[in-house]
């Protein structure tokens, strides 16, 4: 479509006024969305705040440290009244449980370390979400994530956040470029939460104090296991710990007690060095245990790769990047070798532990802030 020229470009990328524009504001009720959606209405935009309703209220209205609660519904609502702009609120609860929940029982029993948030970005809020905008006939939908679009040669492109303490590149590298074309990132350019929080406090919004959510949303106090015996009662069958000789240096009541890399916890003292949970079996009931140099690798087998480069990934042989595998830490030198449009292969420069199937790895750029994309990691 030919840009109007009688128009600047307004804030969001389109030739013309900000009343002319729709934007349709995912809220979450945390500081962070209520912050774009207040700032876009006072720029003048025609804002349409949503929120999704993803799992049963009674459960979370008593629950803090995570999103999209009942008391978030509530506060993403009291914003938009503040703020005089209209709010809805969709209930996802099936959809939610049917693309996130049911995967996130069924790969931690299969002995990976899920992320459930990013299947949520990318099934649910980046889905069907998205498509809930386009219905609304807006021309764009803004979120409070922490991750900077910037225009390139090629289009739209897919950058680290300024502050890097909130950088949410991680959970948001699955982001395909027609995604990218309508989503829009306003704090991804702020130098720090403060800065949030200040502008928060601008607008007047109750929400200015309000804390971060720190757990995923449908697992209270961090505890995955009391999730997943709901789930999958199975999963809490005894079994054995085993060394790598699967010689029995003891027994433990579920799988899903443990995680790779776990030291602490084992309950099988009286050894010369210290062990680490290295692998879990499902299958056989069996938890590894190893010495801590079991925990490194250098070969990272990857797939359901999202490519986000200007050239397609197959056109090379090799790429030299940078790669994270872990959400807390930070890239390292890698190579990657494509083996189609959406499998790799990913050699690390320098080991690294507690590398697990079911993490992401995401690809960045080594000389700039650019993104590009990333995939799962598998048993290989």
């Amino acid at each position: 479509m030919p840009l109007d020229t009688a128009h600047p470009l307004n804030s969001l990328g389109f030739a013309k006024p900000p009343a002319e524009t729709r934007v349709v504001v995912a809220m979450s009720g945390g500081v962070d969305s209520s912050v774009v959606a207040a700032q876009l209405a006072e720029e003048g935009y025609d804002v349409v705040g949503v929120t999704l309703q993803l799992y049963d209220h009674g459960a979370a209205l008593a629950k803090k440290g995570a999103c999209c609660a009942g008391r978030d519904i509530h506060d993403a609502r009291r914003v938009a009244e503040e703020m005089g702009f209209p709010h809805y609120v969709l209930d996802y609860e099936n959809v939610f449980k049917d693309a996130v929940i049911d995967e996130f029982a069924d790969s931690y029993l299969g002995g990976a370390t899920p992320v459930p948030c990013i299947r949520c970005n990318e099934r649910v809020k980046f889905k069907d979400l998205l498509e809930t905008a386009k219905d609304l006939e807006a021309d764009c939908m803004a979120t409070g994530h922490y991750i900077q679009r910037k225009m390139g040669a090629d289009g739209a492109e897919l950058h680290c956040a300024t502050d890097a303490a909130r950088d949410q590149s991680y959970f948001l590298f699955s982001t395909t470029a027609e995604q990218l074309d309508y989503l829009r990132f306003p704090l991804g350019h702020l130098p720090s939460k403060d800065a949030t929080r200040a502008l928060a406090a601008k607008y007047g919004l109750s929400v200015a104090d309000k804390p971060d959510s720190q757990d995923i949303c449908f697992v209270p106090n961090g505890d995955y296991a009391s999730v997943i015996r709901k789930l999958r009662p199975e999963a809490a069958a005894p079994g054995e710990i085993v060394d790598m000789n699967g010689t029995v240096l003891g027994t433990h009541d579920g799988v899903i007690n443990y995680t790779i890399g776990q030291r602490r916890g084992l309950g099988i003292g009286g050894l010369a060095d210290p062990l680490y949970v290295v692998k879990l079996d499902a299958d056989t009931a069996r938890v590894m245990v190893g010495p801590k140099e079991m925990l490194a690798t250098r070969t990272v087998p990857v797939r359901e790769i999202n490519w986000l480069g200007d050239e397609p990934m197959m056109s090379r042989d090799a790429w030299k990047i940078a790669v994270r595998v872990r959400s807390t830490r930070p890239p390292t030198d890698a190579i990657l070798r494509p083996i189609s449009a959406t499998e790799a292969t990913v050699e690390l420069t320098l080991p690294e532990e507690g590398v697990s199937p079911g993490q992401a790895c995401v690809f960045y750029d080594r000389d700039s802030s650019r993104i590009f994309g990333g995939g799962w990691i598998h048993k290989g």
